[in-house]
């Protein structure tokens, strides 16, 4: 039976024999150059369509398998972890760098935490998301680790997801820096890979107590 073919970073489409492939365009950027490379890639090898994902990736759509090797090599882009329990490209809102409402440099401390993080193996699926201001386009606050910009500062939330169970994340701390979030990030992806367990970090909070869970972070 045919199915995702994760040595070529390949996803099984619906009709069971194309596949799709997903370049990182760490933060949602990507140049010109990038760009034209997968429309050629996308022509070349005829595929069904481009889409732009809800991670800011762009998936090309309907490939051979027999075509995926030579795709790959021809756009010169690292994969997107778009599948298997790992960390997920990070979802980055504009920022400063580009939106006139942000508050705080989400694209650079995404861009942080993207080039740290992206497709590290962890218990389950692992979703964050930077913010820079309190519109929160990004949608930190259901992702695993939701990080939103405020006048004061960055809020870490965790614990948040979408799906079939929907939970909010829990904020666990307020008015911090950019090295503050990075240091309690990797505070909390330590936590949650020594627990090792086979499901998202929000159901760890709910199964340990959120206070027991800030105790171990060291807030309080």
């Amino acid at each position: 039976m045919a199915k995702d073919l994760l040595d070529k970073n390949a996803i099984l489409q619906r009709d069971k024999c194309s596949y799709a492939i997903v370049p990182q365009t760490p933060a949602g950027i990507v140049t010109p150059d990038e760009l034209q490379r997968i429309v050629d890639v996308a022509r070349k090898y005829d595929a069904d369509i481009l889409k732009f994902t809800s991670a800011q990736r762009i998936a090309i759509v309907g490939l051979k398998e027999e075509d995926l090797d030579s795709a790959w090599l021809e756009l010169g882009m690292g994969s997107a972890s778009s599948i298997g329990k790992c960390v997920r490209s990070i979802k980055v809102c504009p920022g400063t760098s580009f939106c006139k409402r942000a508050q705080q440099d989400a694209v650079s401390l995404g861009s942080i935490i993207n080039e740290k993080y992206h497709g590290m193996e962890l218990p389950s699926k692992f979703k964050m998301a930077v913010s820079g201001c309190m519109n929160s386009c990004s949608e930190p606050a259901v992702k695993d680790i939701g990080i939103m910009g405020t006048p004061r500062g960055y809020t870490v939330m965790v614990g948040g997801n979408a799906g079939i169970k929907p939970r909010l994340a829990d904020v666990v701390s307020e008015g911090l820096n950019e090295t503050e979030v990075l240091e309690l990030v990797e505070k909390i992806i330590g936590i949650y890979k020594g627990y090792a367990k086979r499901y998202r970090i929000g159901r760890l909070i709910d199964d340990m107590g959120l206070d027991n869970f800030k105790k171990e972070l060291g807030l309080i």
